[in-house]
């Protein structure tokens, strides 16, 4: 196992620009998931169990998926480098929303100063939160993630996609509300239905998305001609 070097030009540039894609959609999933999160809803999947979770729960998921596909075809340096690029962005963003939310509107704006607050005014403690557990639990999930894959020399996919996705939600849902609390954006009271809620629904998804991580993977290795153990190096030059 180690990182793929001397590929032919056309391929060299497709391995980037397949890179390239893959950040975007990591990071208008966590972006996005961070302007949303202000809305809930109910899901009651087979009336088995009932959900009232945040719709920014829907898309944040996919930053996972996209980390695991990043660290199996680009190694985990290239996945620490996404994940600190996605903090980035999202400051950014978050920059720009409070700046268009203090700026005042016109007599003839559709939307109201009031109404945009409303929608896009972002809780100091909630932002805070998201980003800290944001940080905390995918580096954890990149490492973990490698940790199975040493230990099972490259084998089995869905151990080290499974076992580092749940863990990290686990530890990302934990530390979004133990922060939310201490701050008092939440009651205590609160703490561990929120956390079966947004952990259970987690774990789902990452069943969910282990056929996918599968396919995404064995598209990649095809179209880049990887052997079942290549990592690409980006930072090889073109050749």
């Amino acid at each position: 196992m180690g990182p793929l070097r001397g590929a032919p030009l056309g391929i060299s540039i497709l391995r980037e620009r397949l890179f390239l894609l893959l950040a975007a959609i990591f990071i208008a999933a966590l972006v996005v998931s961070n302007l949303i999160f202000q809305k809930f809803f109910t899901w009651s999947p087979f009336n088995l169990y009932t959900f009232e979770i945040s719709v920014g729960i829907l898309p944040y998921p996919v930053t996972f998926l996209i980390t695991d596909i990043i660290s199996e075809i680009y190694g985990k340096r290239r996945a620490n480098q996404l994940v600190i690029a996605g903090l980035f962005a999202s400051i950014f963003i978050l920059a720009v929303v409070l700046l268009a939310d203090a700026v005042p509107q016109t007599a003839w704006s559709p939307v109201s100063g009031a109404m945009f607050h409303r929608v896009f005014g972002l809780f100091g403690p909630a932002v805070f939160a998201s980003m800290a557990a944001y940080l905390v639990a995918q580096f954890i999930d990149i490492r973990v993630f490698h940790f199975w894959k040493r230990l099972t020399r490259g084998r089995h996919l869905w151990l080290r996609n499974n076992g580092s996705t749940i863990f990290s939600q686990l530890v990302d849902t934990s530390v979004v509300l133990v922060l939310l609390s201490l701050t008092g954006a939440i009651e205590w009271s609160r703490f561990w239905g929120l956390l079966e809620n947004g952990f259970l629904f987690k774990v789902l998804v990452a069943l969910a998305d282990t056929p996918l991580l599968y396919l995404a993977v064995w598209l990649i290795r095809r179209t880049l001609a990887l052997g079942p153990a290549d990592e690409v190096d980006l930072a090889q030059p073109l050749a």
